[in-house]
């Protein structure tokens, strides 16, 4: 981890307990990936569930393009460092058609210090 990158990763979680506090919400996501068939549910797939905390906001004027972008999508701002697998707390990477908090996954980016996740979300 760089100079930069770690003042970043250090300093955002405190702007998030104190002055960002009234903004910040927990939040939780999950997937269904691939797994063994269960004989006694009939299932094969297996959830990985994660959360973590961020600012739910919207979208500038100048990004709702009313085709991958609309006007009722949310972006999430979430913190890189916070965002951990339920299972083991190991760190999660959120994708594309994830489930979270009831809305649909559809974009996933970082910035460059990889200190937050922006996750665009639409109602399903």
């Amino acid at each position: 981890m760089g100079y930069i990158q770690g003042k970043i990763n250090a300093k955002l979680p405190k702007a998030f307990d104190g002055k960002l506090g009234d903004a910040v919400r927990e939040f939780a996501g999950q997937r269904e990936i691939a797994g063994e068939y269960d004989p006694v549910t009939g299932t094969s797939t297996t959830v990985v569930a994660y959360s973590g905390r961020g600012v739910f906001g919207s979208f500038r004027q100048e990004e709702v393009d009313g085709q991958h972008i609309l006007a009722t999508d949310e972006k999430l701002t979430a913190l890189q460092s916070e965002l951990t697998l339920d299972s083991d707390g190991s760190p999660a990477t959120p994708q594309v058609d994830d489930e979270l908090d009831g809305k649909a996954v559809k974009s996933v980016g970082q910035d460059p210090a990889s200190a937050t996740w922006t996750i665009g979300l639409r109602r399903t």
